[in-house]
């Protein structure tokens, strides 16, 4: 990469997800300048390299606002009239709110503008007119579902994909989804999500616990499977299999109290709220084994984090789950929607040998540190940046 070379990473807020997060401090250790926009709702860095431009109170936003306003109109006179035309043509959001998001970023006009959330597309589509380049990252509900969930996403899609300078994809199965809506093969640059391997101690199992202890992670979306996955364990109930199945994240689910009432899961089944990445951690060194219940995925971040942890992964065969998942050799594979699977796949593992669940954990592991480390998945975006500047 060339010296001085900036990056904003846009997420809506100052302080993201775990993917983004990785992804702002390996940048941030590359020297990358790296600028983040949207609402503050907390740091994760300190660093020269990284700049926050975010805002806060009805006080704080009117201080920004006229504050690049006045620097706009200062330094940049024609480019803040031409954005200003855009904002007017705008006839959804309140001009106010678009000018307090817009106008620092024209101002600080990164090289390039990476959007985390494709949804939000529109919004940001006006960069590239301006000499920033918009990379547009693709991974989970916003391609697997809205588009087919919604025809207002699916035809937004069609219209912009075609427009967009790059986009970055998180797995093989997500860059055909992108295909569909007209997204240019040669402009979608695959790079899946890479751990911190330092900060996952791989442990060997040492016993399998009795009742099995299963875990799934993740918000409350009916992409998540959860239904099944209740389902599937009423089927390990009426079977007498022992076993003890947490959900983390859910806690206030409706539908998930009623189901698991009516499958008289009480005993078996607990429902918790979401909890932070360290917590989650703690918990999926607990148990036995994790299960993605899924009927959508790019690939689940969980599922990386629990191969790297010597955890068990027992995963839908949805999305690119496949590409990191060989059923039997590294973790289990099952259908989607498919509850007598699922129950029976949870059957095998609980009556695996000592040594076939370490040898299986133990090549998931190898897994992650081959195709997954926070190094190569920093490498591979510095390399989208740098194909997407010289182009």
């Amino acid at each position: 990469m060339k010296k001085g070379i900036t990056v904003a990473v846009y997420s809506g807020v100052s302080k993201s997800t775990t993917f983004i997060e990785r992804l702002i401090k390996g940048l941030v250790k590359k020297n990358v300048n790296v600028l983040v926009f949207g609402v503050a709702n907390g740091k994760c860095f300190q660093s020269k390299s990284i700049k926050y431009h975010c805002y806060g109170s009805k006080l704080n936003k009117l201080i920004r606002l006229c504050k690049y306003t006045l620097l706009l109109s200062l330094f940049k006179p024609k480019d803040k009239i031409r954005l200003d035309e855009i904002i007017k043509s705008n006839t959804i959001e309140p001009k106010r709110v678009l000018r307090l998001k817009y106008y620092p970023v024209l101002y600080y006009k990164p090289d390039i503008f990476h959007l985390q959330w494709a949804k939000s597309i529109k919004d940001w589509m006006w960069v590239q007119e301006f000499g920033m380049k918009l990379v547009v990252s693709l991974r989970g509900t916003h391609i697997t579902i809205s588009p087919k969930a919604n025809p207002f996403y699916k035809d937004l899609y069609l219209e912009l994909f075609p427009k967009v300078t790059a986009f970055h994809a998180v797995s093989e199965s997500i860059s055909k989804e992108a295909e569909k809506y007209n997204a240019d093969p040669d402009k979608i640059n695959v790079v899946k999500s890479g751990l911190l391997l330092e900060s996952f101690q791989f442990q060997s199992k040492k016993q399998i616990y009795k009742p099995l202890k299963i875990i799934s992670v993740g918000r409350s979306h009916f992409s998540k499977g959860y239904s099944f996955a209740l389902d599937a364990m009423a089927i390990l109930k009426e079977k007498k299999t022992a076993f003890h199945y947490t959900i983390i994240g859910v806690e206030e689910d409706e539908k998930l109290i009623h189901q698991r009432s009516q499958l008289q899961l009480k005993k078996e089944v607990t429902l918790k709220e979401s909890v932070s990445f360290s917590k989650v951690k703690e918990e999926l060194k607990d148990a036995d084994v994790l299960l993605l219940s899924s009927i959508e995925e790019g690939i689940a971040n969980v599922v990386l984090e629990a191969m790297a942890l010597g955890i068990l992964v027992v995963s839908s065969n949805c999305g690119g789950m496949n590409e990191v998942i060989t059923n039997e050799e590294n973790g289990f594979l099952v259908p989607p929607r498919d509850i007598n699977a699922m129950a029976n796949c949870i059957m095998e593992v609980k009556n695996l040998s000592e040594s076939d669940y370490n040898t299986i954990i133990k090549k998931a592991r190898l897994k992650i540190e081959q195709n997954h480390s926070h190094e190569k998945m920093v490498s591979g975006m510095l390399n989208l940046y740098k194909t997407v500047l010289n182009n």
